[in-house]
């Protein structure tokens, strides 16, 4: 594969090896995935995909580069530049990011924001990672881009570094609109990297609730805590979209990382969801204790 040529010299072997594969993740076409032992949901909306953390390898496949809604998948993204900005001295956890208008007035679901108030950075990633608080998600874009327009522009940006090629986003939330757009492949690169340059947050993912203002807050993935392995990542709902979900697993030196779109219920996208799980976990590579 010509992709695979592009290995740099002086690196170490387990960013040799991480680098692989993502380059095999971004060029693998559908004949380089094993015969499917899941039944795709019936759903025009649906698109999934698994991918073999540890080598890059596509396990399973079904209309992963055809265009989708992300929803609250968005917010990976939005998580992902706000841990970005932490590492490079912007704001820590501790940093109030002020409230607007506009944010406070976003839809559900949200945190309850209040115009003129502020949330801390650590509440900040909490809610979204556990809430998918559509204000805070807002707050932030505007905080580090001056407006949700230009953040959303700076989150395209970093997509296609990445290698995410179909994705374009309009916003921090995911809520609806018409063109922002991106395909399960490009989700699954997203949670790859989230993992792959921010091991120091990523444990945000795994937390069922938080406390904020008095309250617990609970989130909306079911499989955490459920599902032997399952450490994070997101889920996501608009009407135009379905219920999506994004999953990454670890079990006995194995990882996957796997996504669902366009189920019809969080039931039925949790329970597709756990078929793939249990079926391609075990296909998937063991980590070497060199890596």
């Amino acid at each position: 594969m010509q992709a695979a040529t592009r290995a740099v010299t002086g690196i170490t072997r387990r960013a040799a090896i991480i680098m692989a594969a993502f380059v095999f993740l971004a060029g693998c076409t559908t004949q380089t995935v094993m015969q499917s032992a899941v039944a795709p949901l019936p759903s025009e909306k649906y698109a999934a995909i698994v991918v073999d953390a540890n080598s890059g390898r596509v396990l399973y496949e079904d209309k992963a580069r055809e265009p989708r809604y992300p929803a609250s998948l968005t917010k990976m993204m939005t998580l992902y530049m706000l841990f970005e900005a932490m590492d490079s001295g912007q704001l820590n956890v501790m940093t109030s990011i002020p409230v607007s208008a506009y944010a406070a007035g976003r839809p559900p679901s949200k945190l309850g924001l209040k115009k003129g108030g502020s949330i801390d950075v650590r509440s900040a990633i909490l809610a979204l990672c556990v809430r998918s608080a559509n204000d805070v998600a807002s707050a932030v874009g505007e905080y580090l881009g001056g407006t949700e327009e230009r953040f959303a522009a700076m989150m395209t940006a970093k997509a296609r570094s990445l290698g995410m090629r179909s994705t374009t986003f309009r916003n921090a939330s995911g809520l609806p609109d018409a063109e922002q757009r991106t395909t399960a492949h490009d989700m699954a690169i997203l949670a790859m990297s989230l993992r792959k340059r921010f091991p120091h947050y990523y444990h945000y993912f795994s937390n069922r609730e938080f406390a904020y203002a008095g309250k617990i807050i609970r989130g909306h993935n079911d499989l955490l805590g459920r599902v032997a392995g399952v450490d994070g990542l997101k889920t996501g709902y608009i009407r135009a979209s379905g219920f999506n979900l994004a999953t990454s697993v670890g079990r006995g030196g194995r990882r996957i990382v796997a996504i669902v779109m366009g189920g019809k219920s969080a039931a039925v996208r949790n329970e597709h969801m756990e078929q793939l799980i249990e079926v391609y976990m075990p296909r998937a590579s063991q980590a070497s204790a060199s890596r």
